[in-house]
């Protein structure tokens, strides 16, 4: 969204609004989990009890995780960059939005989750800042920073910490889009290693939709930026997107999103560009077309469905609603249960084939993804996370 959109949207600031009536003092609060009704209350929770607990978490540091927040808590950290319909609008004007993330690591996950808005852009700096925060939180989850700077501070993040660093952006979007996907190769029919995929969109969500849909077996797919598909004779590529060229070598040939689309099997749309109805009526018989730019996909459902049988967006409004939420409080959940040392690329697949399982026999082509609301999603995901720390060493608390 451009700077005069929001603007607009000021001129009509609204103190009765509902929307910003809900939102004023903020969505969440910090509450006592223990007692506090006299002396005897105070003695233990505060001075001088509490300098038993920190003497025996400065003899033995791993004690904090039973004695104090960390081992149920999560920052979720931007720097206010991509802010998602919004773009580049600050740490400020990004809090509302982590603290709606928060609420909802709360209410789908029972995890608490703290949101941290940093007055930087500079990556080194995110970084340190980060590192320099990780004994205060069992997790760190990374929200609606710009690419290609939110893959370097992802990675030099994880190789530094010996907690869980998730980029949401990425494999949330990624871990969902699988687990639909999933689902409509049932319904139609279809094998992950014979599909021929396209891809809108070379930024966060697209690059991690490319790598996990590689891991699951999907050798047929094409990424486009706006100049077009991104293949190896390219001389405009940075460095994330020259690993898309190379990854996707074998397949991806140059040419419009027309020419890609032409006999593909699955469009998945995650740019906010527009593709045109002509493109899409050129794609193979029985489509699945994910358009999941928001607020306005990159076709509209009713114009996917004239060409394609299962149609899904990151709308509410529609079938198929392809919602993170129904990713990230249950990874952490998981993580934090059994103390990971960090989200592997098998718990994001587990946790897809989680969520895909829940739709069992009730499989139709408004129905290939569980609703957000469905209370057996985080509890699914969870076990699966757990159960694969545990098969991969990752996790510090085994039983």
């Amino acid at each position: 969204m451009v700077a005069t959109d929001i603007d607009a949207r000021i001129e009509t600031f609204d103190p009765e609004d509902p929307v910003f009536a809900l939102h004023r003092g903020g969505k969440m609060e910090i509450s006592a989990s223990v007692p506090l009704r006299d002396a005897h209350d105070l003695s233990l929770a505060y001075t001088p009890g509490v300098a038993r607990v920190c003497e025996a978490i400065h003899a033995d540091p791993e004690v904090a995780h039973e004695y104090t927040w960390v081992s149920n808590t999560v920052a979720v950290i931007t720097d206010g960059t991509a802010v998602l319909g919004l773009g580049d609008i600050g740490p400020a004007a990004s809090m509302p939005v982590m603290e709606g993330k928060a609420v909802l690591f709360k209410q789908f996950g029972g995890v608490d989750a703290i949101p941290v808005a940093l007055d930087t852009t500079d990556v080194d700096e995110i970084v340190e800042t980060i590192i320099r925060l990780a004994p205060t939180f069992g997790g760190v989850n990374l929200e609606d920073i710009s690419s290609p700077r939110c893959f370097e501070i992802e990675r030099r993040l994880k190789d530094a910490l010996d907690i869980p660093v998730f980029h949401d952006d990425q494999h949330g979007t990624a871990v969902v889009v699988l687990a639909a996907l999933i689902n409509a190769l049932r319904l139609t029919d279809r094998d992950m290693e014979d599909i021929k995929v396209v891809i809108s969109g070379a930024g966060a969500a697209g690059v991690a939709i490319t790598q996990i849909l590689r891991e699951s077996g999907v050798r047929k797919v094409s990424v486009l930026d706006r100049a077009g598909v991104i293949h190896s004779g390219r001389t405009d590529l940075n460095s994330v997107k020259q690993l898309l060229a190379d990854q996707t070598s074998g397949w991806a040939k140059p040419g419009t999103v027309d020419d890609a689309l032409r006999g593909a099997d699955v469009l998945i749309g995650v740019s906010g560009g527009t593709i045109a109805e002509s493109a899409v009526a050129g794609m193979a018989e029985d489509a699945i077309v994910f358009a999941l730019a928001n607020p306005t996909p990159e076709v509209h459902p009713d114009v996917a469905s004239r060409h394609a049988r299962v149609v899904a967006t990151g709308r509410s409004d529609f079938a198929n609603q392809i919602n993170n939420v129904l990713v990230f409080p249950g990874i952490f959940r998981g993580a934090l249960d059994v103390r990971a040392t960090a989200i592997s690329e098998s718990m994001k697949i587990a946790a897809a084939h989680a969520i895909a399982d829940l739709v069992g026999d009730d499989l139709a082509e408004s129905y290939v993804i569980p609703s957000p609301f469905d209370p057996r999603v985080a509890t699914a995901v969870a076990r699966a996370v757990t159960d694969t720390a545990r098969r991969e060493g990752l996790a510090r608390r085994p039983y």
